[in-house]
This record gives C-alpha cells, sequence and structure tokens, in this order.
C-alpha cells in the first residue's frame, strides 16, 4: 500500500463513516435553524414586526452563521494544518453541537425581551464559527485517506450529511405537526435541537476512534508545516482559490434558496400548507443521498470539472421553470421543482465538491484553502440568499422572477469558474508527490494497482 495516498478499505470505510456522523451533526443543527427561521423565530424572537419582515431578520440571524464560518474555517484551518485535522473535528463538533442544544433552552421574547434576540443571535454565531472548521477538516479525513482513484467516491460520504441532515432536521419538524401550529411556536419547536444532543455523543464516540490522515503524518513527520499556512495560501494560490469561490456561489445559493427560503415563499406568499415544501424536501433530502456519492463517483471517471459544470449548468436553465412550478401552487409541481433544484443540481454540485477543492492545494496548507474557498464563498451567495430572496419578493409586490433571475445569474459565475479552474482528480494529495505554486503541475499518480486500490 503506497503510503498517504491510499487507504486499507476498512480503514477508509470507518473514515468515511466518521466523517459521515459528524457532518449529519453539523448540518442537522445548520438546517434545524433555517427551518425555524422560516415557521418559528419570526414569532418568538422577533414579534414586534410584520410576519414578512419578522421572516426577514430572522434570516438576518440566519446569514450571521454563515458570516461567522469564515472565522472557524480560518482559525481551524490554521491548526488544522498545523496539529492535525483530527484534533480540530473534535472541537468543532462540540462547539456546534453545545450552541444547538441551548438553543433549545433559549428564553424567548416574551420571557426576557431584547436579551432573546441577542442569545439566538450569539449562539447562531457560535453555530457557525463550528461549522467553519467543521466542513474542511471531515472532507480532507476522507481525501486523504482514500484510494487515488476512489477519492471523488470516498470524499462525498461527508458530503451526504447535508441530505441526511436536512432529512433528520425537516423530518423532525415535520413530526412535531402532531402538535399542531400553536403548539410547535409554544414549546415543540425546542424539542429537535434538545435532541441534537443524542447525535453528538453518537458522533464524538465515533470520532475519537479513527486514525489521523496519512498525509498529515507525513508532513508533521518531517516538520514541513507552514508558520502561518493562510498567508501561503493568498500568495501562492490566489487564481485556483477565487476561481474555487466562484465555482462555490452556485451550489450555496441553490441550496438555501430551496431550502430555507423555498418555505417562506410558499407560506408565506403562496399561502400554502407548510407541509408542501416541507414533505418536497424531505423527498428531494432522499434522492440527494443518491445523487452525491454518484456525482462523486463520476467524478473519480471524468473529472471534478465537468461533473460540477453539469450541475451549475442544470441550475441555471432549470431556475425559471423551477419558480414557474412553484406559482402554480400544485403539490406535484412544486415538489418535482424541490427535486430538480435542491437534488439534482445543488447535490450533482456537492458530490466531487470536497475532493475538487482539496486537491487544488498542497498538503501543508489544504486545510486552509479549501475552508477559504468554501467558507469567504459563501458569503456572497448562501450566506445571503435567503435575505436576497426575500427582499426581492417583497420589493417586486410577491413576484417570483427576479428570484429566479438571481438563481440563474449566480449559476452562470459558477460555469464560468470551473471552466476556468484546472482538472484535479489525478492530482497527487501525498507530500512526496506535490509541487508548489498556483496552477503549477503536479505529479501525477500512477496506474492503480493492486495494491493501491
Amino acid at each position: 500500500m503506497r503510503t498517504g495516498d491510499t487507504g486499507h478499505p476498512a480503514q477508509i470505510k470507518q473514515v468515511a463513516a466518521a466523517s459521515v456522523i459528524g457532518t449529519v451533526v453539523e448540518w442537522y443543527d445548520f438546517f434545524l435553524y433555517g427551518t425555524m427561521a422560516a415557521l418559528v423565530f419570526n414569532k418568538e424572537f422577533f414579534p414586534e414586526v410584520s410576519p414578512l419582515l419578522g421572516t426577514m431578520i430572522a434570516f438576518a440571524t440566519f446569514a450571521a452563521g454563515f458570516v461567522t464560518r469564515p472565522l472557524g474555517g480560518i482559525l481551524f484551518g490554521h491548526f488544522g494544518d498545523k496539529l492535525g485535522r483530527k484534533k480540530m473535528l473534535v472541537i468543532t463538533m462540540m462547539i456546534m453541537g453545545g450552541a444547538t442544544f441551548l438553543m433549545g433552552a433559549l428564553p424567548t421574547y416574551h420571557q426576557i425581551g431584547m436579551w432573546a434576540p441577542i442569545l439566538l443571535l450569539v449562539l447562531r454565531m457560535l453555530q457557525g464559527i463550528g461549522l467553519g472548521g467543521e466542513w474542511g477538516g471531515a472532507a480532507l479525513m476522507a481525501v486523504e485517506h482514500a484510494p487515488a482513484n476512489r477519492r471523488g467516491w470516498y470524499s462525498s460520504w461527508p458530503q451526504l450529511g447535508v441530505p441526511i441532515g436536512l432529512l433528520l432536521s425537516t423530518g423532525a419538524v415535520t413530526g412535531l405537526g402532531v402538535f399542531g401550529d400553536d403548539a410547535l411556536v409554544a414549546w415543540a419547536w425546542r424539542v429537535p435541537f434538545l435532541l441534537s444532543f443524542v447525535l453528538i455523543a453518537v458522533g464524538l464516540f465515533i470520532r475519537l476512534r479513527v486514525a489521523e490522515t496519512p498525509g498529515f503524518e507525513a508532513l508533521r513527520e518531517a516538520n514541513a508545516q507552514v508558520s502561518v499556512p493562510l498567508v501561503e495560501v493568498v500568495r501562492k494560490h490566489p487564481k485556483v482559490t477565487l476561481l474555487g469561490m466562484g465555482a462555490r456561489l452556485s451550489e450555496s445559493v441553490t441550496f438555501n434558496v430551496y431550502n430555507a427560503f423555498l418555505l417562506t415563499y410558499t407560506t408565506v406568499v403562496l399561502g400554502l400548507s407548510k407541509s408542501v415544501a416541507l414533505n418536497g424536501l424531505l423527498i428531494a433530502a432522499v434522492i440527494g443521498m443518491v445523487v452525491i456519492p454518484f456525482a462523486g463517483g463520476l467524478s473519480d471517471r471524468y473529472g471534478r470539472r465537468i461533473v460540477f459544470g453539469a450541475g451549475a449548468a442544470l441550475a441555471a436553465v432549470s431556475a425559471f421553470p423551477i419558480f414557474w412550478a412553484l406559482d402554480s401552487k400544485s403539490t406535484v409541481l412544486i415538489w418535482v421543482a424541490v427535486i430538480v433544484g435542491w437534488a439534482l443540481a445543488a447535490c450533482t454540485m456537492y458530490g466531487p465538491e470536497a475532493a475538487f477543492f482539496a486537491e487544488l492545494y498542497p498538503t501543508r496548507v489544504r486545510y486552509s484553502g479549501m475552508s477559504l474557498i468554501y467558507q469567504i464563498g459563501v458569503l456572497p451567495s448562501g450566506a445571503i440568499a435567503p435575505l436576497v430572496a426575500t427582499s426581492l419578493v417583497k420589493k417586486f409586490d410577491g413576484a417570483s422572477w427576479p428570484v429566479a433571475l438571481y438563481v440563474l445569474v449566480i449559476a452562470v459565475i459558477s460555469v464560468i469558474s470551473v471552466l476556468l479552474a484546472p482538472e484535479t482528480n489525478k492530482r497527487q494529495v501525498h507530500p512526496a508527490g506535490e509541487e508548489v505554486g498556483d496552477e503549477t503541475t503536479v505529479s501525477r499518480n500512477p496506474a492503480p494497482t493492486a495494491e493501491t486500490i
């Protein structure tokens, strides 16, 4: 077995499983907040304004979690490149899970006044810090343990945390519907936040059992860590970093428009039952669980760019048809729209994303580099997507075409960025085979043998 670039089949499966459970916890927490921001928080934490404006303010706190994600990415990326990937993943899970649990115990505006939304904002920002450091480490555990010819496939496993987390959070909210809308607002919304404690305990148990990545161990043995990884990323890899951020835009906007904003649009603007959108998201999440690893596997064979670009192109061409389907108020058409936008377009981009971004950088700055792409790239996109979409609907008197145009333009930017980025699926990810510099030609992996598969 070639050191650092491949892993024993049983070991990589254990690592991938640990990455999955961790990202499930993180995304369950994150999506749960987005769902409750659309359904409950406008009433419980911002009751002094109109429902649509209250939702906009709730989405502003939703965006705050994205704003602090770069801080988490930079902080944990720095120490992840210097001290190791595994240690950071334990810390990020505790931060994220702890903040979510405390949200479930938070007094509302009617109980403590303005302190309620302030504390909600603080906890949301802590969620963002935890998630900001989580993704890069979880992805790298899979990428740097995986066989050279299966990195796209195995690194798509932690990406499954998104649909599974959405499935669990949406399913939890849907299940609370048996108590009725009044109970949901009064007390039932707290239950899924408090239950995150169980997921945290399971996730920590599994993560503490996995080994550090071979690539980082080789780096540490050679004492080759960089003093300030972020500085090297900015100085030596500016072009690929900017192109990665551009590629990231559509995936982030598409996910968040067809998740958090969709609930507001269908309930507040279209006047439909919340179950219509929630059930559509549940179906999309199940389909996304198949699409993500399928897309990751395809990227091992055909390349990261073509698969990622196909998802961005689908997001572009489907933007207006999706909103036409939503405006029909047909339950079936709304479900089809969510499936196309969320499960097909966004998840096709998400499948190869971890491997694509990781392979852009050498081992010594990889955690920092890919975290910078992922977390900075989300600021002008997913962080504000629900707020922008809600504002556009409000400004244009409930019209959906401005939101469709917004999704389309962002998707075109991502398609262009992917076309200009280098192909990476044959690159070496072990320190011994890497070259330094922005878009230098790096060493290629040898043809797979029985020893490396």
